[in-house]
């Protein structure tokens, strides 16, 4: 037993490690709705979501039969077939969540746990159908198959109908509120809030009330008979509270019913996490504690485990408060959250998502369908609904010294509402559903309704849809495959393959985190710009000429650091700048995205005169198309193996290096100062560099006349010759187009 008794404490230690990794990225359903239309300060948004989870956690008692009998058959097992499975499955969860959290990927915990239960009651049944006389045909045997696959297929199902309602609903809101909604709340609002307000209590009591550790039978069948009175009761009382506040007060209803949204789902969320997670080790619990008792552990057949079970409400509570304590301080749930965050917002700006084949295809496929739609709707119809959706109208309120809300309260009180009333009404029926789908969905369905998904951003946003939803897939196949081998070297390995395992999953922890700092330390970087948080043009534009400031050392640091490397032929880190380049275009197209909001910052009169916004655009953009030029030629000559530069073609390289780095440590200089006044330095070392590259040119048409460069080298150092240059001239052009276009629009503090 004392093996088994090893594994129990193994498994209490990944339940601790489990919850935490679930908070991690269970926190996107019910934070975003809050935080991206900020409802109330972040840690307000906390405190609501934590005292959610206290309460949730409570009512998961009645939902722990999933680990015990709801995937396998615990009578086909025995004791320590049953161990190994569940060690197998928290090992699996612990893992594939991990990983999804430090991309900042949402994905589903129930999933996880199905296909995990699965994918380990597959390989043991079929490790006992080979040691038995059973055959293949036998696996329904063993497995709950009818289980697993409505499982699966209600979670699947889900996806599609929360999307569609989200979209439906959010259409049908923002009709009857506009974008400009202030004036129809404080007509209207009472009536909506305490609809949207009873849906969310509905869910509530729908969620958590059979599943409760402190209400007795008789409260429960109580709330049941009575739910629709309580419902009349909750819809008359808050339409009455609501239209006080709209009336006699300042008080803003969304933020209220946001809140209490985003408590609901905190609990519901709590609730499911701990079936996901404590609901494996304490069945593993109850196992051990029937097996103590019997005369032969070894033998002992699991049918006990299809008992009804009551845990203890200190438990639940323990296991609340470790998931609160993640909540607070876990900084890969802020990068699950800002994700699904950036996929909704209102506004363009950067996209984390690139375009795809099949993004364009389905968005070209939807133009087309809204082309054929439109010449259907009458022309009065189609003014109707263009000038209520209106997104033109969307004027978000910005607090001081902080980013504008990434969408408005009221999508954000649909999102809460239409989740809650889906999540609420597939367990009155007991459908299966994963919270993750059905939140993210609803969010995306109303960000579609919205229009926050234009011409502009809509191949990006819905690629990271896809990219989403394939990773949700993705974890179905993982978690059915790791668990897989995972159960069946615990059954071979025994104590050795659990001790060498555990220490596996620790070093992977343990290098997961390393890497998500590292990677959260270049995003902070990246957008630590202040331009977002200006309120006039000046701050902006000084803000802007700081990140510019940036992006030039950025370019030649990676210049050098890539004519370095090519001496050195170190094909190792040329390939690591090449890959490191994208983070200069993340770079460059967030600068591009910044100047357009400093420009619809200045007043009237700064925007007249020679402006050439285009060119600076340009500028930046063509210096970080050169420089990666540059590293691309640089590794693939070192790739292929072709003979490195002599030692002239070296030395005219770092001193057409020493040059060009002069001129932009030059414009660096006048970004700084602010001031355009004087540029005699600048052409100065501008001039020089001219020179120098007809010197260099020169004396490359030599080498090539007397034979002492191969063909390939020389294409090397032209093509470098050529990019250098490219950049030199989009510095000049920068430094004139910045001082014709903000040389009078800056205050200097």
């Amino acid at each position: 037993m004392e093996l088994y008794l090893f594994i129990l404490v193994v498994l209490i230690i990944l339940a601790i490690s489990d919850l935490s990794v679930g908070v991690s990225n269970d926190a996107v359903n019910f934070l975003n709705s809050a935080v991206g239309s900020k409802a109330a300060p972040r840690y307000i948004i906390i405190i609501t979501a934590s005292v959610g989870i206290l309460i949730g956690t409570t009512f998961s008692s009645g939902l722990m039969e999933v680990a015990r009998k709801g995937i396998f058959n615990p009578e086909q097992f025995t004791f320590p077939e049953i161990m190994m499975i569940f060690l197998s499955v928290m090992l699996t969860i612990l893992i594939l969540l991990d990983l999804y959290n430090t991309f900042g990927l949402p994905t589903s915990t129930t999933v996880s746990i199905v296909f995990s239960l699965l994918g380990a009651g597959i390989a043991l049944s079929i490790i006992k159908i080979y040691n038995t006389t059973d055959n293949i045909s036998d696996l329904a045997k063993y497995i709950n198959i009818g289980k697993a696959t409505a499982i699966i297929s209600g979670i699947l199902l889900s996806v599609i109908i929360a999307f569609s309602v989200g979209a439906f609903f959010q259409f049908i809101t923002r009709l009857i509120f506009t974008f400009d909604y202030n004036k129809r709340i404080k007509r209207y609002g009472a009536v909506w809030g305490s609809i949207c307000l009873t849906l969310i209590s509905y869910f509530i009591l729908i969620k958590g009330a059979k599943g409760t550790s402190f209400l007795s039978e008789e409260n429960i069948e109580w709330i049941e008979k009575n739910t629709e009175l309580l419902l009349l009761y909750c819809f008359l009382f808050s339409a009455v509270v609501f239209q006080l506040l709209i009336s006699f007060t300042r008080v803003n209803i969304l933020r209220i019913i946001v809140l209490i949204g985003t408590f609901a789902i905190a609990l519901s969320f709590a609730a499911n996490d701990l079936v996901n997670f404590i609901g494996v080790p304490l069945a593993g619990l109850s196992a051990y504690n029937i097996a103590v008792n019997s005369v032969n552990p070894s033998d002992l057949m699991m049918e006990a485990l299809r008992d009804p079970v009551q845990t203890r409400t200190f438990v639940l509570l323990l296991a609340g408060l470790i998931m609160i304590v993640t909540l607070w301080f876990s900084r890969k749930a802020r990068t699950v959250t800002k994700t699904e965050l950036y996929l909704g917002r209102q506004a363009e700006g950067f996209e984390r998502f690139e375009s795809s084949f099949f993004s364009r295809t389905l968005v070209r496929m939807n133009i087309s369908l809204l082309e054929i739609i439109q010449k259907i709707i009458p022309d009065i119809v189609k003014k109707y609904i263009n000038k209520r959706l209106d997104p033109s109208a969307y004027r978000p309120i910005k607090e001081k010294n902080e980013p504008a809300p990434l969408f408005d309260l009221l999508r954000a009180t649909v999102n809460l509402t239409v989740a809650s009333a889906l999540i609420s009404f597939a367990t009155s029926l007991k459908l299966p559903l994963s919270t993750t789908y059905v939140t993210f969905m609803v969010a995306m369905g109303t960000s579609l309704s919205d229009k926050s998904w234009g011409r502009e951003s809509a191949v990006y946003r819905v690629n990271g849809v896809i990219t989403v939803i394939g990773g949700w897939f993705f974890t179905a196949f993982m978690a059915l495959t790791i668990s897989i081998i995972l159960a069946i070297v615990i059954y071979y390995g025994h104590l050795i393959a659990i001790i060498i395992l555990c220490l596996l999953a620790g070093y992977f922890i343990f290098k997961t985190h390393v890497f998500h700092r590292v990677m959260e330390k270049e995003e902070e970087e990246l957008e630590k710009s202040k331009i977002q948080v200006a309120t006039n043009g000046s701050d902006a534009l000084l803000a802007w000429m700081l990140e510019v400031q940036k992006y030039l050392n950025s370019i030649s640091k990676s210049f050098s650091d890539t004519l370095n490397s090519l001496y050195k032929e170190d094909r190792v880190k040329l390939r690591r700048i090449k890959k490191d380049s994208k983070k200069l275009k993340k770079q460059s197209t967030l600068l591009v995205s910044d100047i357009f909001h400093a420009v619809k910052l200045l007043h009237e009169d700064n925007l007249k005169g020679e402006r050439r916004y285009g060119k600076i655009i340009s500028s930046i953009q063509e210096m970080y198309s050169s420089l990666r030029n540059i590293s691309q030629r640089c590794f693939d000559h070192v790739d292929n193996n072709h003979k490195k530069p002599s030692l002239k073609e070296i030395e005219d390289l770092k001193e057409l290096e020493k040059i060009l780095i002069l001129q932009v440590r030059n414009a660096e200089k006048i970004l700084a100062s602010k001031d355009f006044s004087n540029l005699t330095d600048f052409e100065k070392r501008t001039k020089e560099f001219y020179q120098l590259l007809e010197k260099l040119d020169e004396n490359q048409l030599e080498r090539i006349k007397k034979g002492s460069s191969t063909s390939r080298g020389s294409l090397l150092f032209l093509g470098i010759l050529s990019d250098t240059e490219n950049i030199s001239n989009h510095t000049v052009n920068l430094i004139n187009s910045c001082r014709k276009s903000f040389g009078g629009s800056i205050t200097k503090k």
